[in-house]
């Protein structure tokens, strides 16, 4: 165990320090076989400040902790004035933790950001957030023995047990489930699905790409209603979502994107994306100087295999309709079929609440099984 004297928390002030802080994990997974190396833009885009639309209602710090001058650990605090004003809390965030499998050097991290928290009026700390429960959330504590999909985090073992040791307990458990796209459904439920697509009052429709803005602020419509009771829910601002929907946009196919009109009035979305974490390991997150050739390459000359479901909803006053769930297995069911026809095999859903029992339901109906568990954590700051 390294002496606590001898660690150096350094917060990070410049563009240097903010590529440093990214490449911790470099040496933190050197040596994890499943672990996705990010893509350096991708992530400075997301810590930038004056970039990412989510620091016009949030502030951030981001501290990396160094012995004898190399990096060992990094850690980020975030507080969010939406998480105040949707939980009623005086709750701040933390996230971005990596460590080496060393108590003092957990412990001098989570301290740095316990206290800039404290300073900031603070009385509890949830976690881990990459930045907000919109982007990498949860920290991965069953599933490490495959990659992490697109958006998705990845940790060592030993994470949990440094947050526990510091006091952390479980505030709420994140599900993934994936699922064997070749394997059709139930033939009950497939009548189910077929009874829907039978009504004339709904229409499954793909997105239209020249209205793909339009068609992206319709789906954020339906999410921020759709999810605004779930635990943890901070809406999408129409700036966030303006940027999600230009990072997304080369790797989105209409196919894959459906919206549910129910008397020409949309209320539910499904979206698909490629699961490109294989691509982007295949580069090992270099784009330079060749890597985004074969980026293109893998990503364009043949169809993905790999899927992943980072967002689905029907709109609140549907969700108790007998038709929610026919209309949630109707878009799973024709976005299947699709990706399947031009060669994808896998997708993941997530990340799904464990107690949200009635997606759960619907996922397991159709031949979804759990296969990561993304934990957050919860301390009081006494």
């Amino acid at each position: 165990m390294i002496d606590h004297m001898e660690i150096e928390v350094r917060e990070v002030q410049t563009k240097k320090d903010l590529k440093r802080f990214v490449r911790v994990s470099d040496h933190i997974f050197s040596s994890d076989p499943h672990w996705v190396r990010p893509l350096m833009a991708e992530r400075l885009a997301l810590l930038d400040r004056e970039k990412n639309p989510y620091f016009r209602h949030a502030h951030a710090a981001y501290w990396i902790a160094c012995h004898k001058g190399r990096p060992v650990g990094r850690i980020s605090a975030q507080i969010d004035r939406f998480v105040y004003e949707t939980t009623g809390r005086q709750l701040g965030h933390f996230g971005l933790f990596e460590t080496i499998d060393d108590a003092n050097v957990a412990q001098a991290l989570l301290n740095r950001a316990e206290e800039w928290l404290r300073e900031n009026g603070c009385t509890h700390v949830q976690g881990p957030y990459n930045l907000s429960s919109n982007g990498e959330c949860g920290l991965l504590v069953d599933g490490f023995d495959t990659p992490p999909a697109l958006m998705m985090g990845h940790a060592r073992p030993y994470f949990q047990d440094h947050l526990i040791a510091k006091g952390y307990e479980k505030a709420k458990d994140l599900l993934a489930y994936e699922l064997d796209l070749k394997k059709p459904l139930p033939p009950r439920l497939e009548r189910f699905v077929n009874m829907v697509d039978r009504n004339d009052d709904y229409h499954l429709r793909e997105i239209d790409m020249s209205r793909y803005d339009e068609e992206l602020r319709t789906i954020i419509d339906i999410f921020n209603d759709a999810w605004s009771e779930n635990w943890g829910f901070v809406p999408l601002t129409t700036e966030e979502a303006a940027y999600l929907a230009k990072e997304i946009k080369p790797i989105v196919s209409p196919h894959r994107v459906r919206i549910c009109e129910v008397k020409g009035k949309p209320m539910g979305m499904f979206v698909t994306l490629p699961d490109i974490n294989a691509s982007i390991r295949s580069i090992n997150g270099n784009l330079l100087p060749f890597g985004w050739l074969r980026l293109i390459r893998q990503l364009f000359l043949s169809y993905p295999k790999r899927m992943r479901t980072p967002l689905m909803g029907v709109r609140k006053e549907f969700q108790k309709s007998r038709y929610s769930a026919a209309m949630s297995m109707m878009m799973i069911e024709h976005t299947r079929r699709e990706v399947v026809r031009r060669g994808a095999d896998w997708s993941e859903l997530s990340w799904i609440l464990e107690d949200n029992f009635g997606m759960r339901k619907i996922l397991e109906e159709i031949g979804c099984t759990v296969y990561k568990t993304y934990r957050i954590y919860e301390k009081a700051l006494a």
